[in-house]
């Protein structure tokens, strides 16, 4: 997967200018537990493990579509790969022409539509559609906690593992680069800086942030980034990993 100099987002907002809260303060996830193995069997349980969704964004996660009935269905692929040995997470810099999240770093994902059998199905056909990944080499592994955007999608997570044998292919109308970042890394929210947002919504609200390259993953998929990281830890300790 190549990298190239990303600039920030082309668009107004940009989250490394807004004021910082600091680094998260929780404890990093082992790189050693963190294999491949260790991740099926930990979705594996899924039923078995108590773990509570990142409580600062506690008030935009919803278990089901008809929770919130107003916005508009998604689902977004976050796919793990091995590269180098170890696991990684694939994310996409969406294209500038896209009229939503134009420029940000993203799962693979979109809209499901009404011939979509389910929420994962549609996060395998967009994956396929724009980074080229076939669904014969998908195996999804659990639907995670949906979050609902300021931008009124409701996005659902599908953690998959990428089985070998896959290409990699970017749909140009739709991003503009493919690249990946060690789970390791993103498991460590001593990596996860913590922004405030002075006002939205009339109420002071934070997001988080987290750099890889030159590049800024926040918002959104920084929040979905959380939430497996609280998944995963309460999944060490379910199974002494």
């Amino acid at each position: 997967m190549k990298h190239k100099q990303v600039s920030r987002p082309r668009n107004s907002f940009d989250p490394a200018t807004q004021p910082t809260l600091g680094f998260c303060d929780l404890e990093p996830l082992n790189p050693n537990v963190l294999s491949l193995d260790f991740v099926r069997a930990a979705f594996s349980v899924q039923d078995q493990i108590q773990w509570q969704i990142e409580p600062r964004y506690a008030h935009a996660f919803v278990q089901r579509f008809e929770d919130e009935p107003s916005s508009i269905r998604s689902a977004v692929c976050v796919a793990i790969v091995e590269r180098n040995s170890e696991p990684h997470i694939i994310f996409t810099l969406r294209a500038d022409e896209l009229s939503h999240h134009a420029g940000q770093v993203s799962f693979p994902g979109g809209r499901v539509d009404q011939t979509d059998a389910s929420a994962v199905a549609a996060a395998l056909r967009e994956t396929h559609e724009e980074v080229g990944i076939e669904p014969r080499y998908l195996e999804p592994l659990a639907e995670q906690p949906i979050f609902l955007t300021n931008t009124r999608f409701a996005m659902r997570p599908v953690v998959s593992m990428v089985r070998p044998g896959y290409q990699l292919q970017a749909n140009p109308d739709e991003v503009a680069e493919i690249f990946s970042v060690p789970l390791a890394q993103l498991m460590d929210p001593q990596q996860h800086r913590i922004h405030k947002l002075p006002y939205y919504n009339a109420q002071e609200a934070v997001y988080f942030s987290i750099d890889w390259e030159g590049r800024c993953i926040w918002g959104a998929t920084a929040a979905v980034v959380r939430n497996l990281y609280h998944y995963l830890s309460a999944a060490v300790t379910h199974l002494g990993a």
